[in-house]
């Protein structure tokens, strides 16, 4: 297919039912290169998304899109809508039977459940804890994504349910390996807690009873995107590991020389 790449960053703006969707470019490296624009893409599923949606995501000259979501997730929300000529590969990045049933309580719990689960910091704790689960216990798959990207996988869109978590993450990933300013990495990260990118939260009681004030602030660093959450991702990589550098070439297996390819895709020249 022809692959497309744009001279300006396209934003969530151009999209109806796609949340959380944004070009990474531009973010600067420890060298002084920069991301390139229209080389990669992160957002959250496109299972909802509109034809004009569609049409907009097929201009962007896509090869691939990362789906990192669960079967669990995909019967709950639906598959990603076909885009022609794209590859779509789906890494699950969590067990569909993980937390299944915390799941089913934020979804349907009353009050009284929810703040026994989610209150006096739990649910921002069991959120920390996620993402050191994903970073120490997924190197193989956050590995095969970047193998593929340093090959012929760009232009890439990295999504998972709401594009903040499992796609965070990944994005973090790669741009770690591409030798991002870790602040950028984090401000990045971070967008998407604006109003307009963030996940619709479904909950079965969807009355003024159950989507109240205390529901919706115990719910909220379950879909908060949290500096600490970062934090405790990057933590992972330094307990474990004992360097970034460490991780990319032990914990992923990136020789220099696919490193060097994936900032040939990525990057700009210096």
């Amino acid at each position: 297919m022809t692959q497309q790449t744009p001279s300006i960053p396209f934003t969530d703006s151009d999209l109806a039912e796609v949340r959380n969707f944004r070009d990474v470019g531009g973010l600067p490296t420890v060298d002084g290169r920069r991301v390139r624009h229209g080389r990669l893409f992160r957002s959250g599923h496109l299972a909802h998304a509109t034809e004009a949606d569609a049409e907009f995501l097929s201009r962007l000259g896509l090869h691939t899109v990362f789906d990192f979501r669960n079967l669990a997730d995909i019967k709950l929300e639906g598959p990603d809508v076909t885009l022609p000529g794209v590859r779509n590969v789906n890494i699950p990045l969590t067990d569909p039977a993980d937390g299944a049933e915390f799941w089913a309580m934020v979804r349907d719990g009353e009050l009284g459940h929810l703040r026994t689960a989610l209150g006096d910091g739990k649910a921002a704790r069991r959120m920390a804890e996620t993402y050191r689960h994903i970073i120490t216990t997924r190197t193989a798959d956050h590995s095969r994504v970047l193998h593929a990207l340093a090959q012929d996988s760009v232009p890439a869109l990295m999504h998972c349910a709401a594009g903040k978590d499992r796609a965070g993450l990944s994005i973090a990933v790669t741009l770690l390996a591409v030798g991002v300013e870790r602040e950028a990495i984090e401000a990045d990260y971070l967008e998407s807690n604006a109003a307009h990118r963030r996940y619709k939260v479904r909950r079965s009681d969807s009355s003024a009873v159950g989507m109240s004030p205390e529901v919706m602030e115990l719910l909220a660093p379950l879909f908060d995107a949290r500096a600490e959450y970062l934090a405790a991702a990057f933590d992972a990589i330094t307990t474990t590991w004992g360097s970034v550098e460490a991780y990319l070439s032990r914990g992923l297996k990136l020789t220099p020389e696919t490193r060097e390819r994936l900032r040939d895709q990525l990057l700009t020249s210096q």
